[in-house]
């Protein structure tokens, strides 16, 4: 076979067979197929799709394309997590720790962020000491002890999606579910868990931004895990405003905190919970209901909060910000952004609020740009307030005050009011079994 035949083929809408998408994957990985005829191929997959079988395989053959975890000694224990990204989404530095205090194995890469959507690596870092790298050994030999470890994603992880994906982002073939789908599950599944849940994030902060596009993802990824035997379960949630009230790395530590004392944002906790559940009753064969009472019994106990200190002194860092996040620091410039008018906050383009974060110096726009720990935003109103003019919307934090005006008018044009309160919209769409 040649690449000229597979462009061919997927150009007049017919299906790859097994080989020749090993074939594909294996010339993505050596370079044996130049860019060019990657990118036709991208191209054609754009506009003729994939069956639900040459997803499920160019997923697998991408995921042994490099390293992989082996977890197996671990049984049917282990459980992951993922997002599709969104804007003050801190929910591993929660879930992970309330699922480990059930006795679930959580061994996870995680990844930084780039511009408006946080990452978790970057998160953890942000507490003084936390390393992020483990060797090997010491990676299941804490899973093994404590049930817990989070660290950055290996050089070698599913190379080809690697290479895959720096070709959509500069063709405009970005958005196919196929390659979406194939793209994460690739990564899941050579990070080694049993059991995956998913978080897929729709509205203004996500990518996918209808619930159609959403849970049209959420299955695809569902089908693909359980084609390579995994236990899977999706959550389609709301991304239409920032998720709580922090955006920005310490800020974000610093709210998980107060989510596992019991404090905090109620939809915070709500999205938490509920994935914690799903996590625990996929991984335990036990019902949903089953396994949400046990979650808010560890939460609301303690237990989560002290797993999440011994996780933290594992990896090195400073565990007294557990009892203490003032010891997180705080950003030497403050600015408070009052309401312009009086009305009901009916939207906040989570977007934009994510952009202003990273214009303070909480993100990215580059790869090669440095984060500012400290940087951020602390929303002090949330949509269905109802405000009067001069009220206080959020708080920034920056290193740099000169990055305030543009960090403050963008934040200001994610903002909309009116007279009238808005519609409620969920916060958890739909569950994809």
């Amino acid at each position: 076979m040649t690449m000229y035949e597979l462009i061919q083929a997927k150009r007049h809408g017919e299906a790859h067979s097994d080989d020749e998408i090993a074939y594909l994957v294996r010339g993505i990985t050596d370079g044996s197929i130049p860019d060019y005829q990657i990118s036709a191929w991208l191209m054609a997959v754009c506009l003729r799709g994939m069956d639900a079988h040459e997803t499920a395989a160019l997923t697998a053959h991408m995921a042994a394309s490099g390293d992989s975890i082996d977890l197996s000694i671990f049984g049917t224990s282990t459980v992951d997590k993922h997002s599709t990204g969104g804007v003050g989404d801190k929910t591993t530095l929660i879930v992970a720790p309330l699922v480990a205090s059930l006795g679930c194995k959580v061994a996870k890469m995680s990844g930084r962020g780039l511009g408006h959507t946080g990452g978790t690596v970057d998160k953890l870092e942000s507490i003084s000491g936390f390393e992020t790298a483990l060797s090997p050994d010491a990676f299941f030999h804490q899973v093994e002890q404590i049930g817990i470890a989070v660290v950055g994603q290996t050089g070698n992880l599913a190379p080809a999606d690697k290479k895959l994906y720096a070709l959509r982002d500069v063709t405009a073939t970005i958005d196919s579910i196929p390659l979406i789908a194939s793209s994460i599950m690739s990564k899941k599944l050579a990070a080694g868990a049993h059991a995956i849940v998913l978080d897929v994030k729709i509205g203004s902060g996500a990518f996918m931004k209808t619930r159609e596009e959403g849970e049209a993802l959420a299955r695809a990824m569902v089908e693909i895990g359980r084609s390579c035997g995994r236990k899977m379960r999706a959550l389609v949630t709301n991304m239409d405003l920032p998720l709580g009230y922090a955006i920005g790395n310490a800020l974000e530590v610093a709210e998980a905190i107060e989510i596992l004392r019991g404090e905090g944002s109620p939809a915070l906790r709500e999205i938490c919970l509920a994935l914690a559940a799903n996590m625990v009753a996929i991984s335990r064969d036990i019902s949903t209901e089953e396994a949400t009472a046990q979650v808010t019994e560890a939460l609301d106990s303690g237990r989560a909060l002290a797993k999440f200190a011994e996780w933290i002194a594992a990896q090195g860092g400073d565990a007294s910000c557990a009892e203490e996040p003032a010891r997180l620091g705080q950003a030497p410039f403050l600015r408070t952004i009052c309401a312009p008018c009086e009305g009901y906050l009916t939207a906040m383009d989570a977007e934009r609020i994510g952009r202003a974060a990273m214009l303070l110096g909480a993100g990215r726009a580059t790869k090669e740009d440095i984060i500012d720990p400290l940087a951020g935003i602390r929303l002090c109103a949330t949509v269905g307030d109802k405000l009067c003019a001069g009220d206080a919307l959020a708080v920034l934090h920056t290193s740099d005050e000169t990055k305030f005006a543009a960090a403050e008018a963008a934040f200001l044009s994610a903002m909309t009011f009116d007279a009238q309160p808005p519609k409620t919209l969920p916060l958890i769409f739909s569950v994809i079994e």
